[in-house]
């Protein structure tokens, strides 16, 4: 397990180098989304993934890799603003960003590591294309939780699914070699 606990940072840590990139270029723009955008963000992202790995022709030459830090950085977008709300006005600078960027990758982290503990890493015998279909899973999951604004009878709530996705994402990224 120290193996995927080495990995698993290696990919996060490509994913938070973006994230900061990006701050710089954009702010926290981000920070104006409603948690549907952002859903739907990542939707777009996962649709696009089975898209590449269904199809054999490609139109835009990108790839899997790109679309799950993607999923990764709007799942842990979303836990910040589940966590602090959505302003009007972009509120954060870079290090604040980071900050709490760091804080739900690690919370995030040690929830996979627990898992993956009682699972006995059962990711690693998984297909990519499998994790992309539970990603999509927790999704319309997460969708449908939205649309009942946010209350679930016996289900685990929307912070819990984008945590979920973010460690399929990972999962998937170690699978491909990243």
């Amino acid at each position: 397990m120290q193996d995927t606990s080495k990995q698993y940072d290696a990919v996060i840590d490509e994913c938070r180098s973006l994230f900061i990139k990006k701050m710089s270029d954009y702010g926290s723009a981000w920070r104006i989304l409603r948690l549907p955008s952002l859903t739907d963000q990542i939707f777009i992202k996962a649709q696009r993934i089975r898209q590449l790995q269904e199809n054999e022709v490609r139109k835009v030459d990108e790839g899997e890799k790109s679309e799950f830090i993607g999923i990764i950085n709007y799942s842990i977008m979303a836990l910040i603003q589940l966590e602090n709300g959505v302003v009007e006005n972009p509120d954060l600078n870079t290090e604040q960003a980071t900050v709490l960027y760091d804080k739900h990758s690690k919370i995030t982290k040690d929830l996979m590591l627990n898992k993956n503990h009682d699972y006995g890493e059962a990711w690693r015998e998984m297909r990519v294309s499998s994790l992309t279909d539970l990603i999509l899973q927790k999704l319309l999951r997460v969708k449908q939780i939205e649309d009942n604004k946010g209350k679930t009878l016996v289900s685990e709530g929307i912070d819990a699914n984008y945590q979920d996705m973010i460690n399929y994402a990972v999962f998937a990224m170690i699978h491909l070699g990243a």
